[in-house]
Formats: structure tokens, sequence, C-alpha cells
């Protein structure tokens, strides 16, 4: 049987964007492009998670993100792993800081420190006290409001996966958000399609009813999106 969305919706899921501001309105454009092409749907627009870290510009992902409307009726955020890091450290903890920059979240922080001499020279002391006065309270707000698991149809949408054998509802947070080899390697029989990011692939990773989707755009300038509507699926990214 062939996975649905509910007739008259049109579901876009976006991978792990990672700081590419660039790539990201390039992705918008051939969404909407594409979206106006197929005619008029209820559409969803979902941002599995990961918009921050690693690549330059997470601010301004952030910003481009908050500032989503028209043509998407509908716009929802899955928070990452990275997203979470991100938050804990706002709480001006030096372990958690420390950690976050550990994982990526150096870009992060330039891209709201704005100066890269300033920030080099700042101890880990400096950073943890400076960086939640950085960080605008819409930024926060928005990323607090992320969601854990998206169900459209016969559609899930996670940002890690889910661990096998558990029911949907039953998930452990930290899997939805943290999983990998659990998840990539087991076989899924939760009655839906599980459209996950967090685990890079050279191209888009359909099998044992799931779909990955991260394909790595921090590093290969790809940045990936599915779009679904009735028993229909096709992809679009940034590579060409």
């Amino acid at each position: 049987m062939l996975s649905r969305v509910p007739v008259g919706q049109r579901v876009y899921a976006i991978g792990d964007i990672h700081g590419r501001d660039d790539l990201f309105a390039q992705l918008l454009a051939k969404i909407e492009a594409d979206n106006a092409a197929r005619g008029k749907a209820f559409t969803t627009l979902i941002l599995l998670g990961d918009l921050v870290d690693r690549g330059p510009d997470s601010a301004s992902v952030i910003d481009r993100a908050i500032g989503l409307g028209a043509p998407f009726d509908n716009v929802r955020l899955l928070i990452g792993n990275h997203e979470e890091c991100f938050l804990a450290a706002l709480i001006g903890d030096l372990r958690r800081v420390r950690y976050f920059i550990r994982i990526g979240g150096d870009a992060t922080i330039r891209s709201y420190w704005r100066d890269d001499v300033a920030y080099t020279a700042a101890s880990f002391e400096e950073v943890a006290a400076r960086l939640p006065t950085l960080v605008p309270q819409e930024h926060v707000d928005f990323l607090g409001r992320g969601e854990d698991m998206i169900r459209i149809g016969d559609y899930a949408f996670v940002h890690a996966g889910v661990r096998p054998g558990v029911a949907l509802e039953s998930q452990n947070l930290s899997d939805l958000r943290w999983i990998r080899e659990e998840f990539i390697e087991g076989r899924h029989d939760h009655g839906v399609t599980i459209v996950y990011g967090h685990t890079i692939s050279d191209e888009v990773d359909e099998a044992n009813g799931r779909i990955g989707i991260d394909t790595g755009a921090y590093l290969t300038g790809r940045l990936t999106c599915i779009g679904i509507e009735g028993s229909d699926r096709w992809f679009l990214d940034t590579s060409e």
C-alpha cells in the first residue's frame, strides 16, 4: 500500500540546512515555483530541524524561517539535536556552551557575534556570559515552539528517526532528535513512512519504510526537499 497524505493537501519537507542561508533561499524559490505549477492545494512546509551550526549563516536562516508565510498555508518546525544544544547553551552554562561549540555551534555563535576578531579573543566564560544577550528573543521563541514529530496522513516527520519496535506515541524524545544506527539499520512497521534528516547520505535514502533527505548541505552545497501529494512524492534540491 502506498503512503498518502489527505486529499487536497500538499506537503514539502526540507532537510538539515545547517547555517546555509544561501541554499535555503535557493531551495525555497524552487519549492515556490513547483508549488505554483501544481495548482491549488493546502500546502504545508516542514523544516526537519538542524537549521543551525556548521554553515556560516545560522542567524540568517532563523530570520528567514521566521518570515515564512505565503504561499505556504502552514509552516512547521521540528527541533533537531543542534537546536536542542543551542537552546541549552543560551542559559549561559559553561559546560553546555563548550559542548555546543564542539558539535559545530562555533559557526552559530559567530553569526550572532558578528566580530570574528573579538569572538576569537573571548574566553569560554566570556562567550557563555555574552551569548544569551546576542540572540534575539524572537529567535529563542521560534525555536522553542518547535515540534518533535509531525503526522500527516501516512507519513511521520521527525528529525533523526524513531526506535524500531516502539510505538510512535511512545518514542523517547532523545531518539527523535539523536538516534542514528539503530534506526537506519532497523526495519520499520509503524504503519507510516518516516521522513527524517540528521544522517547524511549522498542521495535521498529510501529503504524499509523510511526516507532520509539530509544530503549534507553545509558540505556538499546540496540541500534537499521532498514533496508529497496524494500517493505521489518527488524531490527538489540545490544541485542544479
